[in-house]
């Protein structure tokens, strides 16, 4: 009985306690960056890459569900046609979701 009291204490008291909570606290730092941080920026690379290739004649949908084709790209707005009435609407170039159909793929 004695034996596992001063063990207890022994722990308590530290040894190499120090150590091991700072190993642990550097693999939980590695593992949220690599299980959000790196994945986060890699889409928001994409998301970048994709708003920065679209050219007129593309059709979008924005973030607020808006769907459209281009008609004209100024540097960070666009103007995109919504209807056969041709009702156009300007939107911010950080308001496209997605190019769903490329204007090259549209004409063929």
């Amino acid at each position: 009985m004695r034996f596992l009291l001063d063990a207890a204490a022994e722990g308590a008291t530290g040894g190499g306690s120090g150590i091991v909570t700072i190993v642990m606290l550097v693999a939980m730092i590695a593992i949220f960056y690599f299980f959000m941080y790196r994945p986060q920026k890699k889409q928001d690379k994409q998301q970048n890459e994709m708003r920065n290739s679209i050219e007129v004649g593309d059709e979008i949908t924005t973030i607020g569900g808006i769907i459209g084709k281009i008609v004209s790209i100024k540097e960070e707005t666009l103007v995109i046609e919504t209807t056969k009435d041709k009702t156009k609407i300007r939107i911010l170039r950080t308001a496209i979701r997605s190019v769903d159909v490329k204007a090259e793929d549209s004409q063929g």
